[in-house]
């Protein structure tokens, strides 16, 4: 039986796809592809108790170098079961969850195959239902049925016709999807919010630049489909082509490469405003005009006064890595509430859709990575519609003379920051971890000065008179990630020192990383 179970990240599946990074093993295999197929249509199929020829589905692809051969698997893994598919080819993340809630397509499950912002070689499968993305509890139950197919065999029964196969050999079929563009009408309905939220005309971007850093991934389609057809001036424009080896840069917000360049580009072509895309569109960050990031913190500011301007009071969920001058911006400048979280997406997006259940009002679940989900679309993560959010407000400010920096023109930064990494050598580096947070909180409750940030629920934030320290586990890895920030220049370091005393008695860490 295969060990399929390695392959999940949280709420997707990433694995390494293909040869080209020394040490870096394939795992993400055609075969595997093919049996998550089966797993996944299995677990629709007990989700919504049809059968599979009854239900369709839609998968797309960012442009990495082995999506149509992970494609392919795919089919291979539905094809036998009769299952309607349909191929969307160059497609974003929220695209194709928007397949499930567009009439045309109208679709019970759907697959986008991305590996979000990680290298060439690295793929994965990211899933939706019309009730929204997978939890990691449903990929859990997918990579089960994977594993086990007398398992998934059982649910799916026998096997059911119409399917249209080609025979390649006298034991294995080839099976092809039908042909569908789900960017199209997607960037359709993005333009008509533009329209609509602008109120100036059809053409409602005339006179503005706007840079647009697609990084060689999926997004190149906003600039021109959506931002050039309403007006603006995208000549400024890069990277908009995919390019599956992403030869100019990672397709990541947070990188500091990836936005550089954007902000240099910005600047050089005198645009109103620069935004950048992940490869998948599920991430975004913008630029003003004076080349300035709008990120991490910045794009939580920025989401939150465009959506306070409709939800006052309302509860913005971040993930647990916010700054203290972005708490007070949220709830002194624009009088919303700051409930901050976990890291990870499906945290974030959970967690609000747990307080809206209890009757507190949250319209936005958004992490410092770019991730940011709104209740008016779905609670999806949608790097394209925060953007528009953005453009709309653009669009209106340049009418008065004014620029979206103006917007966030209130919101204090920490003086300084650091991000230590400290990687957990011990066997069951779960446990390991565990260890070292209940230690540092008996620590912290011991030392004059500090303090424990309550409430919190990650890790160990603690409190310094010049600024703050979160230890957490990695969500996924064998990882102690240290953030750090300062209200003075260069005050981290002694917060790095007062961690660095306490944790070098931890063997089982890589100390090397704290001296």
């Amino acid at each position: 039986m295969s060990n399929y179970a390695k392959l999940q990240n949280g709420s997707d599946i990433r694995g390494v796809a293909c040869e080209g990074i020394p040490g870096q093993t394939p795992n993400l295999t055609l075969e595997a592809a093919g049996d998550i197929a089966r797993g996944f249509l299995a677990w629709l199929c007990r989700k919504t108790g049809r059968r599979p020829e009854n239900l369709k589905l839609a998968v797309g692809r960012d442009p990495r170098i082995t999506g149509k051969d992970l494609l392919a698997a795919l089919m291979r893994g539905f094809g036998p079961w009769g299952v309607r598919v349909l191929d969307c080819g160059l497609a974003s993340t929220p695209a194709m969850f928007m397949a499930t809630v567009f009439s045309d397509f109208s679709c019970d499950g759907t697959i986008m195959i991305t590996a979000s912002h990680l290298p060439f070689n690295r793929n994965g499968f990211k899933f939706f239902t019309p009730a929204g993305g997978l939890n990691k509890e449903d990929i859990q139950a997918i990579l089960a049925f994977a594993e086990d197919p007398a398992k998934a065999a059982e649910v799916l029964g026998e096997l059911a016709g119409g399917a249209d196969a080609v025979f390649a050999g006298s034991d294995q079929a080839v099976f092809t999807a039908e042909p569908a563009d789900i960017i199209t009408p997607y960037a359709a309905f993005l333009r008509e919010l533009i329209i609509r939220g602008a109120g100036l005309g059809e053409r409602p971007l005339e006179g503005m630049t706007i840079t647009v850093d697609a990084g060689n991934g999926a997004g190149g389609f906003y600039a021109r489909k959506v931002l050039e057809p309403l007006g603006a001036d995208i000549g400024s424009s890069q990277f908009l082509d995919p390019d599956g080896m992403f030869p100019h840069h990672a397709p990541n917000p947070e990188d500091r490469a990836a936005m550089e360049s954007i902000s240099a580009k910005t600047l050089e072509a005198g645009a109103d405003l620069g935004l950048i895309f992940d490869t998948d569109v599920d991430r975004s960050a913008a630029v003003d005009s004076h080349g300035r990031e709008i990120a991490r913190n910045g794009i939580i500011a920025m989401a939150a006064a465009l959506v306070a301007e409709d939800h006052p009071g309302t509860t913005v969920v971040t993930d647990s890595i916010t700054s203290r001058q972005l708490t007070e911006f949220l709830e002194k400048k624009l009088k919303l509430k700051h409930f901050r979280y976990r890291r990870g997406y499906r945290n974030v997006i959970n967690k609000a859709l747990e307080l809206n259940g209890e009757g507190i009002d949250s319209q936005l679940a958004i992490e410092t990575s770019g991730h940011a989900a709104l209740k008016e679309n779905y609670f999806l993560d949608d790097g394209a519609y925060l953007a528009t959010k953005i453009v709309i407000k653009a669009a209106r400010l340049h009418t008065e003379g004014k620029a979206i920096d103006s917007v966030i023109e209130d919101l204090k930064e920490p003086a300084d920051e650091q991000e230590i990494r400290i990687p957990i050598q011990a066997e069951d580096f779960a446990a390991c971890g565990s260890k070292v947070l209940m230690d540092l909180e008996e620590y912290v409750k011991e030392t004059d000065g500090l303090s424990l940030e309550k409430p919190n629920y990650e890790g160990v934030r603690i409190n310094f008179p010049k600024g703050w320290c979160l230890l957490r586990k990695s969500l996924h890895d064998p990882l102690l990630p240290m953030n750090i920030a300062s209200d003075v220049p260069g005050g981290c370091e002694e917060i790095r020192k007062v961690m660095a005393r306490f944790l070098l008695q931890y063997e089982e860490l890589d100390r090397s990383v704290l001296k």
